[in-house]
């Protein structure tokens, strides 16, 4: 009678110990892997603070892969190589649907939203001493329009389109933010396409050696792109991101954390509770992670979410945001 006795008050105890705390993951379970992007842009930098947390608050060994972006972070989810990968709203309703550049592997409809991040805003630079003052006049340009397989890449041709310019109009250059910024020093290139949160490392790498332009897209081509492309929402660079005297109009593009539809709710569900409890941490590595909010992490897309996020949301008393 005693010896049953102790085993009921230890397990009483060990029940009540594991309360409230993150499960402990399953064997096959052990890594946290989570696809970002290039060592230079927020997604690298953000991902690591995500790391950190990760490896804190479930005591395992959690990486960071550097990609070249969205496109080729997909992939690796859809490979099952990764657990988590950063990516831009409009290419990830592509691969769902299956749609360019992810029509030759079909839709990817495994793939599910965990969270909606902070914006990516559509940043074209040149140099102060650059004739080029609008989009349309990369006419004939050497342009840096992103790396290959990255989102990047994938809104820049969209971008181009919106304006009546397509590959054929341009001298396109496939480079990473650094090795774009490295060329426009170099003047080997006229411009950039450095899609990405605020500010972006290599802007203001090279903003220490010159002076550069931030390309505006003004209120109403803003607006023609929008009602061709929903995804691209009106926007602005605020004033002093790049020492500019004022706010510079812009389109924008909303960054999602991406899994797979077979990853288990309860693994889901403690993956979303870590990070959004986390949130002033993770704002220390990147100024971009001050604008992921959990007010706003739920929100149509046309990428379902996964049922461990919608779990948390739901907890936290969260409706779908429009």
């Amino acid at each position: 009678m005693r010896k049953w006795l102790f085993f009921l008050l230890c397990s009483l105890w060990l029940t009540s110990c594991s309360q409230d705390q993150p499960s402990i993951p399953s064997k096959q379970e052990e890594i946290i892997s989570i696809a970002t992007g290039g060592p230079h842009g927020p997604y690298y930098t953000i991902g690591t603070g995500l790391m950190n947390i990760y490896e804190s608050n479930f005591g395992q060994p959690t990486s960071v892969r550097s990609t070249d972006g969205t496109v080729e972070n997909i992939q690796l989810l859809m490979d099952n190589k990764v657990e988590l990968a950063f990516g831009m709203a409009d290419v990830a309703s592509f691969a769902y649907m299956g749609e360019d550049p992810f029509r030759t592997e079909g839709p990817f409809v495994e793939l599910r939203a965990m969270a909606a991040l902070y914006p990516n805003y559509v940043q074209v630079v040149t140099l102060i001493d650059s004739p080029i003052q609008s989009i349309r006049d990369l006419k004939g340009r050497k342009v840096g329009v992103g790396a290959p397989n990255s989102g990047v890449e994938a809104n820049s041709r969209l971008l181009l389109q919106g304006h009546g310019i397509s590959y054929k109009d341009i001298e396109p250059y496939y480079l990473s933010y650094a090795e774009a910024i490295d060329q426009l020093r170099q003047r080997t290139i006229d411009a950039a396409f450095v899609t990405s949160g605020l500010p972006n490392p290599s802007v203001i790498e090279l903003m220490k050696t010159h002076n550069v332009r931030i390309v505006p897209i003004p209120v109403e081509e803003a607006r023609a792109l929008a009602e061709t492309f929903p995804f691209f929402k009106l926007s602005e660079i605020p004033v002093g991101t790049y020492m500019n005297g004022k706010a510079i109009p812009t389109v924008a593009i909303q960054n999602l954390m991406l899994v797979r539809n077979d990853l288990s709710e309860e693994r889901v569900y403690q993956l979303t509770r870590a990070m959004f409890e986390h949130l002033e941490e993770l704002a220390q590595h990147h100024d971009a992670a001050k604008e992921i909010e959990l007010q706003t992490a739920w929100t149509y897309m046309a990428v379902p979410y996964h049922s461990g996020a919608v779990k948390y949301y739901k907890e936290k008393q969260l409706t779908k945001k429009p």
